[in-house]
Formats: structure tokens, C-alpha cells, sequence
């Protein structure tokens, strides 16, 4: 057995080939999207996927404002954040999330579903959430994809 043609293959930054994609949100449940957008952007879905590398596509997603939550998760769901000073605690609810920064609430679900670290925060800067349809990275050409073809 040639054992030399089995060698493993590790992308790095000079090898990986990043893609736009554009992904449209309306009517998608929140976490559904967020797990697949999550593993879009880390590059889980590429062949040559390497966990210290930042291999993931450039992901854009419009229609922010037109995700659902199911259940009562709109009034019950309680995102927590603090201002740093004492006392400064503050709590907001879904449905006012979704009034004032619709975005937000997407961008919150996939960075808590990417590593703690310098990588999690890199790979986190190639995710782009509008609220509406509009978005300014045409330039790229970003090529739209249906979200619920991916396993």
C-alpha cells in the first residue's frame, strides 16, 4: 500500500478559496439559520476545511427583520448585556430587538455558535446582516443560495 498518496491536506490562508454568498432570511426560524449560516462562515461545509484556519465563506444576509422565532420565544427570550459600569445591566426582549436593530438579533445567534477566540472573532468579521433587501456589496457578486438545501 502507497501510504505517500494519503497525505493530509491543510488549507491555509494562501489556499483557501472564500466565496460571497447571499442568503435571504425572510421567514427563516432564527436558530435553524443561525447554525447553517454558522457553519457557512466557518467553512465546515468545504472539503478542505482546517479548524485553525479561516476558510469560510463571506456570507451576506438580507430580510433580517422578516426572521421568525418560534414558540413564545418573542416575549420569553431574554438577551442580557452589561454597559460596564455598576448597576448597568441591561435586558432586552426579542420583539424589541427586532423593532430597533433587526439585525442584531442574527449576528448574536451566529457569534455565539463560533469558537471563543482570536479565530471565532476574525471569522465573525465575514458575516454582513441588513435588515432590508438592500445591501452594498454588489461589487462582490455575491451568489445566492437557498438555505434549506444544505444539510
Amino acid at each position: 500500500m502507497d501510504t505517500l498518496s494519503y497525505k493530509t491536506v491543510s488549507a491555509n490562508k494562501a489556499t483557501v478559496n472564500k466565496e460571497w454568498l447571499l442568503i435571504d432570511a425572510e421567514n427563516e426560524v432564527l436558530g435553524r439559520l443561525a447554525t447553517k449560516v454558522a457553519k457557512l462562515v466557518r467553512g465546515k461545509y468545504k472539503t478542505n476545511f482546517t479548524p485553525h484556519v479561516d476558510c469560510g465563506d463571506n456570507i451576506v444576509i438580507i430580510n433580517a427583520e422578516k426572521v421568525v422565532l418560534t414558540g413564545s420565544k418573542v416575549d420569553a427570550k431574554v438577551y442580557t448585556r452589561h454597559t460596564g459600569y455598576p448597576g448597568g445591566q441591561r435586558f432586552t426582549s426579542p420583539k424589541e430587538l427586532l423593532n430597533k436593530h433587526p439585525e442584531r438579533i442574527i449576528k448574536m445567534a451566529v457569534k455565539g455558535m463560533l469558537p471563543k477566540n482570536k479565530l471565532g472573532r476574525a471569522i465573525n468579521g465575514n458575516l454582513f446582516v441588513y435588515a432590508g433587501t438592500q445591501h452594498p456589496h454588489e461589487a462582490q457578486q455575491p451568489k445566492q443560495i437557498n438555505i434549506n438545501s444544505l444539510k
